[in-house]
């Protein structure tokens, strides 16, 4: 008796497969439209497989949008540490980035290899890093220029690179930094002539044309009494986003079973978190002491 209750019980589970199988196909056939074919127009950007994959950001006619909102010169630390905040909030939205790099108004982020995100699709990269900081950037813009009010939204625009190897994308984070200095030694003699010499910016343009970095420092030092190695690191070397792990201090009020009223006392925790650094990149030291950054596995 039992085998045969089997048999019907069997007999009864693969009708009922058949006709959940027709269903589920009848269902996909119903709910197309004759209008899908327009997704073969779309285009196949999927980043290449076990490569690194870098979006960069660069703000969009930010020389007006500096001069409009009365950013400092050569640099200014509110915009630099804003650029950061907003760089620290792509990170913790999407954890897949390993290490990110900024300097001036562009930022630098590096996913894993391995990463899967969306498929790997450059389109979707690019978008949400692109929308998270800008947005971050308006949420954020008070909390850093509390006297200057935002007159217009910031633009920026993006670009999907993929690094076969890991020395691809360590050259490539060294050209970004290389820029950094380049651009940045330039521009503290450029202003230095302009607010302390008085000269127009077309006449301190003249003036370091065809100057090599050794004449730009000699400038600084013999006229301003500037030594370009002491200005800050922020400014000279960019800024480096690595995830590390942070002892966070909080208060929790604990409340014993024999005590009516709880006591607040220290609990310290430890996250994970994207961490800055005003450091050399270009060398081998930093690479060393973070190896975790190029680990397939971290």
């Amino acid at each position: 008796m039992w085998a045969a209750c089997n048999v019907k019980v069997r007999d009864c589970l693969a009708v009922t497969s058949v006709i959940l199988r027709r269903c589920l196909s009848l269902g996909a056939v119903m709910a197309k439209s004759k209008f899908e074919y327009v997704r073969d127009f779309e285009a196949d950007d999927t980043c290449l497989a076990h490569c690194w994959v870098v979006v960069r950001l660069d703000g969009r006619n930010f020389h007006r949008f500096a001069e409009k909102h009365n950013f400092e010169k050569p640099n200014d630390s509110r915009a630099l540490r804003l650029m950061t905040k907003c760089a620290q909030t792509v990170m913790k939205e999407l954890e897949d980035i390993v290490i990110a790099y900024g300097q001036s108004d562009e930022y630098s982020f590096v996913f894993k290899r391995k990463s899967n995100w969306f498929k790997r699709r450059a389109s979707k990269f690019m978008t949400h890093v692109a929308s998270q900081f800008a947005s971050s950037y308006v949420f954020y813009w008070r909390d850093y220029f509390e006297d200057q009010p935002l007159l217009y939204p910031p633009g920026f625009d993006g670009r999907v690179v993929v690094y076969p190897t890991n020395q691809t994308l360590k050259d490539y984070l060294s050209w970004r930094q290389a820029d950094c200095h380049i651009n940045n030694l330039y521009n503290t003699v450029f202003w230095a002539l302009i607010q302390q010499s008085g000269l127009t910016p077309v006449q301190a343009q003249g003036r370091l044309q065809g100057t090599l970095a050794a004449d730009k420092n000699e400038i600084l030092f013999s006229e301003f009494n500037i030594n370009y190695n002491n200005e800050p690191l922020m400014y000279r070397k960019g800024t480096v986003l690595i995830w590390q792990k942070v002892n966070e201090v909080m208060t929790k009020e604990v409340k014993l079973p024999a005590e009516s009223k709880g006591q607040k006392m220290a609990v310290t925790r430890t996250r994970t978190k994207p961490v800055p650094f005003h450091c050399d990149i270009i060398g081998d030291a930093f690479w060393k002491e973070h190896p975790e950054i190029l680990d397939e596995d971290s």
